[in-house]
């Protein structure tokens, strides 16, 4: 599945008292536009690339919200410095990866 990190925060342990990170992903479904017409004639799908174009225009001009991705809170890590350091990955804010579960992993794979 596909995520991306939505929020990076610092974080100190109760106990220990020390530094680390949470770290929370999101998965990131890619939404298709809808299509109300799914077949249709030559003039339908001439009227729907026009349509389309047009609300392009207007998305660009800012006078409709722009097409978002469905987000969808998936993961979170607490980790300590240590931990964090031993994942082996850097996670960014925006950042996007594959993740995968495998045989009692987790691996994030870098688009």
């Amino acid at each position: 599945m596909r995520v991306r990190v939505f929020r990076v925060s610092a974080y100190s342990d109760p106990e220990t008292g020390r530094p680390g990170k949470i770290i929370e992903l999101v998965e990131v479904r890619r939404t298709q536009p809808s299509s109300a017409f799914s077949s249709g004639s030559e003039d339908v799908l001439m009227a729907q690339r026009l349509l389309q174009s047009l609300v392009a225009q207007l998305q660009g001009m800012g006078l409709m919200p722009p097409h978002r991705d469905i987000i969808i809170p998936k993961v979170t890590l607490i980790l300590t410095e240590e931990e964090y350091d031993m994942l082996g990955v850097k996670l960014e804010v925006n950042e996007e990866f594959d993740l995968e579960f495998s045989e009692g992993k987790i691996i994030f794979k870098p688009l």
